[in-house]
Formats: structure tokens, sequence, C-alpha cells
């Protein structure tokens, strides 16, 4: 590998760091060298290789241990380096070393995973180390995968790891007593060899380890920088990997420029696709990243990503909203108008479910008893599939039946949801537990006292749509249900409270198991991903069973029996797998979506246009 500073990155070193910005506070925007604003961009940022790509929601707190949500994960896995990542063309899905030198040594029947780092990684340049280059080290990742176990964090990836690292019970054990959390606390777990070699053992096997340390939760931070910035270091991200943070306007604009520190990476390819010829064309024995700025922009609403698109403003659209398909599409196909100006069409199976969860401690809502059950079951079977996806998604999306999207592992195309669309079941059923029709139509709790809801939801027009199509379901069976909308990072933070009584949600895989999805109603997890606080100890015990459990018929059952539990207690309504329809301007180069990595930016190239 060479330096730091190598190759042709090092001529536009200074002229990248003249317009990096840190962010002071939230919303608050300083530079390193001058203040510019986003109005007005330097000339030498404007003429940088720019690739302009959009979020739907604004992004979190930019901290590996801390953001869940996919539009923070989306950044955070182009600033931070996990040890492993997926090759981009390889399908089936193949890991690759990503700072590793080669893939990890496993023994001891698969309990013991040594990993070697390659020498002469940097981080990116911050205050927080001086002016010395600082080199990544093995030590960094013990120290970034013992982050997730600091109660004050309250990472959602604690599951990764949690009970599964040999001794990590001196982590926990803080987690429930007045102990304070050390960090330094050695555990057999996470040791470190040598500068560049670290050890991670098991207490059992866990088929899924590899996954995980491909996800951008692993991936290492300083603890230089953590220290410096305090609980401020989701404003202060400063990683290894291709990008870095430059302007940040929050929950608005975010601008990433290549890493100057990033170590050469050279494009190989490992497909022999005849879909992938151009790709590898432009692509092989090319130094990553292929462009020098990446502008982001936060576009929650639905009218603003299409239009932008079409005028132009944006390099490509993924996942055009169903409700304005057609506005590009015409029976699945793209519009002859489009095809002439050279736009291209995808539809695409990504690996995501999009689902209804019910917090299971809500006293109104929530419970194991049979007039609890009963009520949500309820709820269920008022949720109309066929209207949803003929209606709300167009028809680009498929009925799911179970938490488990199609091709991830352990999905079962042969398995059937018990519950369907059924008004006249639903309201037998809460006849039969005592919630009785008031005067006004609207039903009563089985003590007599009104029966009302409270749906949280996006404040923007998709979230009214959804409002009017739960007001429909609902009030067919004589629920009346009122909304409160917010910002999607506020539902969340109110969520990881147990202050959310119902939500829509989804969950697109971090790795392509099963148990990814799973996790998201373990109820060890509760108050972190299950946040419907789901806690069934027949669930929890398949789930822990299916963890060291190979690919086989035999898992594939258990996650059969998991699903047949949560459709049994209702904690979730699972809703739709989205068929995903991406469109890409002519002038973008190497595009392809990836089932289970968040972004491509990396590989992405821009012709002048």
């Amino acid at each position: 590998m060479q330096s730091r500073f190598s190759g042709w990155l090092q001529s536009r070193s200074a002229l990248i760091l003249s317009a990096l910005f840190v962010i002071t506070a939230p919303g608050v925007v300083s530079t390193i060298a001058a203040v510019t604003t986003a109005a007005a961009l330097p000339a030498q940022t404007q003429s940088l290789k720019t690739l302009h790509v959009l979020l739907t929601n604004p992004e979190a707190a930019l901290d590996p241990a801390a953001a869940s949500d996919l539009q923070s994960l989306s950044i955070n896995e182009n600033i931070f380096d996990a040890m492993l990542a997926y090759d981009y063309l390889a399908r089936p899905l193949k890991l690759k070393p990503n700072t590793l030198a080669a893939m990890p040594e496993i023994s001891d029947d698969g309990k013991s995973y040594l990993l070697r780092l390659q020498p002469g990684i940097y981080f990116a340049d911050d205050p927080a180390f001086k002016g010395q280059p600082r080199e990544l080290i093995a030590q960094d990742y013990v120290y970034s995968i013992k982050r997730l176990y600091d109660p004050a964090i309250k990472s959602p990836w604690l599951f990764l790891f949690e009970h599964k690292l040999l001794g990590d019970d001196k982590l926990l054990r803080s987690k429930d007593s007045a102990s304070k959390f050390n960090i330094d606390s050695e555990i057999d777990g996470l040791q470190v060899i040598d500068r560049y070699t670290l050890r991670i053992r098991l207490t059992a096997p866990d088929h899924q380890l590899l996954f995980q340390l491909a996800t951008p939760a692993t991936a290492a931070v300083a603890r230089e920088v953590v220290e410096a910035y305090g609980n401020q270091i989701g404003n202060h991200p400063v990683g290894t990997g291709p990008f870095r943070i430059g302007q940040w306007q929050r929950s608005y604009r975010i601008e990433l420029l290549a890493n100057p520190a990033y170590r050469r990476v050279v494009f190989s390819a490992s497909s022999t696709a005849p879909e992938d010829v151009q790709i590898i064309k432009n692509l092989q024995g090319r130094r990553l990243p292929r462009v020098d700025r990446i502008e982001i922009k936060i576009v929650e609403e639905h009218q603003s990503r299409v239009l932008g698109f079409l005028n132009k403003e944006f390099d490509y659209l993924e996942q055009v909203p169903p409700p304005l398909a057609d506005m590009v599409l015409n029976q699945l196909q793209l519009k002859p108008e489009l095809v002439k100006r050279g736009i291209q069409l995808c539809l695409f199976s990504p690996l995501q479910t999009y689902y209804m969860w019910m917090n299971m401690e809500d006293p109104v809502i929530g419970g194991y008893t049979p007039q609890k059950i009963a009520l949500r079951r309820a709820i269920a079977l008022s949720y109309n599939s066929k209207e949803d996806i003929a209606v709300s998604e167009q028809g680009l999306a498929l009925p799911a039946q179970s938490p488990l999207p199609p091709n991830v592992l352990g999905y079962d195309a042969q398995y059937q949801s018990p519950v369907r669309h059924d008004i006249r079941l639903a309201n037998a059923l809460l006849d039969k537990f005592g919630y009785q029709r008031g005067v006004d139509g609207y039903r009563r709790l089985p003590d007599g006292q009104p029966l009302s809801l409270t749906m949280h939801n996006l404040a923007s027009t998709t979230g009214r749509l959804r409002d009017e199509n739960w007001r429909r379901n609902l009030e067919a069976i004589g629920i009346r249900i009122n909304f409160v909308s917010d910002k999607h990072t506020e539902i969340i933070k109110a969520a990881r409270l147990g202050k959310v009584q119902m939500t829509e949600a989804n969950w697109i895989a971090d790795f392509p198991d099963g148990s990814n999805f799973y996790q998201l109603l373990y109820g060890a997890n509760r108050g972190r991903a299950n946040y419907a606080r789901f806690d069934l100890p027949a669930f929890n015990r398949l789930y822990e069973q299916s963890l060291s459990m190979p690919e086989s018929p035999q898992k594939q059952k258990i996650y059969r029996d998991m699903a047949q539990l949560v459709h049994g207690y209702a904690p979730w309504v699972v809703r739709i797998h989205p068929l995903s329809a991406d469109i890409w301007q002519p002038w973008l180069r190497n595009y392809k979506r990836h089932p289970v990595e968040f972004t491509n930016w990396r590989y992405l190239d821009v012709d002048a246009h």
C-alpha cells in the first residue's frame, strides 16, 4: 500500500482541505480554513467531479455505534471502514477483505477468528490528532466494538455481540448496575495480538459473524476523536473510508469530499455476468473512489424527488415513489420520452420489509392477555394488503407473508401468513373479547372506557397518505385513531423511550440472513432495534437456537415457527416487500444496485453534461 497522500489525491489535497467543514454543534457549520455558505460554494469546489444524490429522510447521528437509520448508515459506510466489505458485482453475494489483508482465519470449530489488518491505512485528518498522521491499528476495532456495550450510547447494534463474545459479562455488568462502564476492561473475546492483528473469540459458533464484520456498526472509530468531541461525536464523523464530511446543513444538505488520506484501492472484478461487462471495462484497474465530491440533499416529498430527477438535479433515483410511478413508468416500463433522453431503468427487489409495529408495553395496545392479543389481531385483520399494493404502491410491491423478504437466507417461498384481510372476522374477534361499540359507533375497552389509538407518522405527504390508509382500515372495525406527525428522527427517539404506541417502519438487511430481521423482535433488543418491545420466551429461545445453526431445512423450520408466533401475538402487521424502480441519468457510469450495501457511491462516475 502507498502512503496516505499517494497518487492523484496528493496533487489536490490542499484544494480539498480548504473546502472542509466541521460541525461545532447541531445545525451550526464552521470551516477549518474559511467560512462559506451553501448558496455560494467556492469556485474550486464547484469544479470538482460531483455526484448528485438524495436521501429520503434526515440523517441522525453519524456515529457507527449509534446510527441505525438508513440515511445515516448510507453516509457512514462511505466515511468509516469495516474490516470486511461486499464484492460490488458478485452475485450470489461474496465478502472480501476491506481493511484486512486477507479473509479471517477461522479455528476452534468456528469460535475463533484471527484478523490481520493492512498496515498503512490512515484516518482522515482531524484536530483531535493534533497535526499527526493517525494510522488504523487493531486496537481501534477492539475499542469500536466495545463502544457498542456502553450503556450511555444505547447502541441498537449491541445484539451483534452481546453474550456472544467470550467474557463479555465484564462489559455488560454496568448495564444493570451502578458500576461505571469501563471500556478498557479486557475480555477474552477481543484480544489485540499485535499492532495489526486482533482475535475475536465466541462462546459458540455464529455463522453470521463475517456478515456482521461488514456492517457500518463495526467500522473503526479513533478513540482520540470520541474523547475530543464527547457526546457530540455524531456531529464529527472521522474515519478511514473513501470520503470525509464537507459542508453539513443538518436535515437539508450534506457534502462528502474524497478523503486525501484514503489508501490506494484499485477495482478488481470477479463477475463474469454479461450485464456487468461495461462496468468492468470502466472500472477494472481504476482507483476508487471515482468522483471528487458527493452532494447529498434530503428530499422528503415524493414529488420533489421525481421532479428533481427529471430536472437533472440528481444522477439517479432509487425506489421511484409508487404513488408517482406514472410520471416515469407505463406498465412497469420506462416511458418512451425518457428512453429517448437516455435514462435507464432497473426493477430491483431489495432485501426489505415494510411493517407496522405496536408497542407491547403500552397499557392500551400492549400485553400478552387474550384481550390484548385479540385487539392486535383485529388490527392485523383490518389491513387490506391488496388495496395497499394496488393503490398506495401502484403494484410495485409483493405482499409480505412473514418478516423475511425474498432472497434472504431462510426465506420460505411456500410459507403463507395465517392472517388475511377479513373485516367480518376482525369485528367478531373484538365483539367476543369485550370491545363493544358505543352509541357513536366506535368501540370501547372491555372496562367501558373509550378506546382510542395513536399512531405516529411522518410529517409529509407520504405520512398523510399512510394516515388515511390506516384510518380507513381501523374505522371499518370501529376503532378510533389519532395521528401524531413528526420527523423520522424524532419518532425513532420517542420509540426508543417507549413513547410511541404504534407506527409504520421498514427494515432493509444489514446482512443477508433471516436473523437480521428476527432480531427486531428478540426480547433482549427491547428499546434498541426491537421498538415493538416484543418479549416472548418461546420466540427468544427459537431465535437464540437459530444463531448457532448453518443454513438448513431445520433452520428454515425454526424461522417458520417464529413467523407463526409473530402472527399469533401480532406485535407487527407485516405489510409488503417493495419492488424498487431505480432510474439513472445517461451520464452516470457503473450503476448497479447492491442487495446489502446501502450505497455504491465509491464506484460511480459521471461524464460531463
